[in-house]
């Protein structure tokens, strides 16, 4: 496991999951979030499968299924937040539609199965190699690929320095990054991928990509 990924294990601890989880059963799905899901709805997702990468707890592959899809492959670094998702995937009756991979997507890529959506929620800014993590998962995906992750600005960057200290301080290994919208969208344009909808907030860009 790289240093990053060992962060990641820190940081998603067993208390943040449940914290997240706890969250999105009284609120409902974060703006950014919802915007990404309602963007793939208008796609069209009935009978569809997902990837999704960073799944956390699970929230995409729950509001996902209520549209229409039909199987999903959740993948992420972080052993609580896996152990949590397969509990509440239990509770819904979802176990045998999901499949869950614990581990780097980017070391594991050539043994998980492509998909008709592939979605990265907040997970390109946590990865230290964004060009294998966005080339090899858009590598996976058939139809649609939808991100979320940190707009290409000053304040943004400034936030990003802030909080890596504050890591640096708690001896933690795990880091944030800022990568530029352009790097991002090369690296989908060479693998078919043609920017589709769009939104963003202060901090954040939500954004589906088509072949």
């Amino acid at each position: 496991m790289n240093c990053q990924c060992q962060g990641i294990e820190i940081e998603f601890n067993q208390n943040v999951a449940d914290r997240d989880l706890k969250s999105y059963l009284s609120k409902g799905t974060q703006d950014t979030t919802r915007l990404l899901v309602e963007s793939l709805i208008a796609e069209g997702v009935e009978g569809l499968t997902l990837l999704d990468i960073g799944g956390g707890v699970g929230v995409i592959q729950y509001e996902l299924f209520k549209a229409g899809v039909s199987k999903v492959i959740s993948v992420d670094a972080s052993k609580a937040y896996i152990g949590t998702a397969r509990k509440e995937a239990t509770r819904r009756g979802l176990t045998e539609k999901i499949d869950y991979i614990q581990g780097d997507f980017v070391t594991l890529a050539k043994d998980i199965p492509s998909a008709n959506i592939v979605t990265l929620d907040r997970v390109i800014c946590c990865y230290d190699d964004m060009e294998n993590l966005v080339g090899l998962s858009a590598a996976h995906a058939r139809n649609l690929y939808g991100i979320v992750y940190p707009r290409d600005a000053w304040w943004v960057k400034i936030g990003i320095a802030v909080i890596n200290l504050l890591f640096q301080l708690r001896r933690s290994p795990f880091r944030t990054f800022s990568y530029s919208t352009q790097a991002v969208e090369a690296v989908l344009d060479r693998s078919g991928f043609k920017r589709h909808s769009y939104h963003h907030n202060l901090v954040w860009q939500v954004v589906v990509y088509t072949r």
